[in-house]
């Protein structure tokens, strides 16, 4: 597999959204910013601070992003660490907060997020070590508009990347500590998964993007770094990437066969050719 570097010197970058002119939405962690990237080249779209991480397009056309409070910066929680979903106007930079709690309880660190067919926000929660344990995350759904928002897994232990199936049946769901992905029904009352694939070896979990035909590619962390490609009955097979931190996959170009992965050890974009074209994702800008 041959890897294009599209840009360098990003600050720990995630969130990768493919856009309808060829330019890459990126989030830089570490860097409190989301950037806009191509052909080597990089603008700041907003800096909203704390730790921006999954994004994408609405169907408003702006672009939400899950803000984890800052956790990439030490891992451990603080009292003004707010864990957030914002909502981006590409046009002018600006951002608000769309979501910092449910029922009364704050977030946590929300980590990745996909709109569904109906418009609704699927979100996951991380959670945060503290020095006295680990605060426990979720998965979330959600109305774009800010009216509603639902917990529909409670007691999570480190929920990462989230997407929906081709049907918008499934919601999968990525843990990065155990290494399980795990499978839901597209459906807002409180349940349980049923687990689709446990990685082999000593790897951990990000985020993750599905296929055309309904597989899963999953970010896989590890002494080497990969995307995990798992089918809905939990057959794996791993493609090798430049990075031993890597942390997301996007698709996009005619074909949906381009493929744009997020090296964050490396602190770059890089692209490369799919095997199998990516699932066209329900909204786009």
């Amino acid at each position: 597999m041959a890897f294009e570097i599209v840009t360098e010197g990003l600050s720990f970058p995630e969130g990768p959204v493919v856009m309808a002119d060829g330019s890459v939405i990126v989030v830089e962690s570490m860097g409190g910013r989301i950037s806009r990237c191509w052909s080597g080249k990089k603008e700041v779209v907003c800096e909203p601070g704390g730790g921006p991480n999954g994004a994408a397009i609405g169907p408003d056309g702006a672009l939400y992003a899950c803000n984890n409070g800052g956790v990439g910066h030490d891992w451990f929680a603080r009292g003004d660490r707010v864990g957030r979903i914002e909502r981006v106007d590409l046009g002018t930079g600006r951002w608000d907060v769309l979501y910092d709690a449910c029922d009364g309880r704050p977030l946590s660190a929300p980590n990745d997020l996909m709109f569904d067919c109906d418009g609704n926000i699927w979100f996951t929660d991380f959670g945060q070590l503290e020095t006295t344990g680990k605060r426990y995350g979720g998965l979330y759904c959600a109305k774009a508009d800010g009216s509603a928002i639902v917990r529909v897994k409670d007691q999570a232990l480190s929920y990462n990347g989230v997407g929906l199936s081709p049907d918008m049946r499934t919601v999968y769901v990525a843990d990065t500590m155990s290494a399980r992905l795990y499978a839901f029904e597209r459906r807002t009352q409180p349940q349980e998964p049923r687990l689709v694939a446990t990685m082999p070896g000593m790897v951990s979990l990000d985020s993750l993007a599905i296929t055309a035909a309904g597989n899963i590619c999953v970010a896989t962390i590890g002494e080497v770094g990969a995307i995990s490609t798992v089918t809905p009955d939990g057959a794996i097979t791993t493609h090798v990437t430049p990075d031993p931190v890597t942390t997301n996959i996007a698709f996009g170009g005619k074909d949906m066969r381009d493929a744009f992965i997020t090296c964050s050890m490396n602190g770059t974009l890089v692209k490369t050719r799919w095997a199998e074209p990516g699932m066209p994702l329900v909204y786009n800008a």
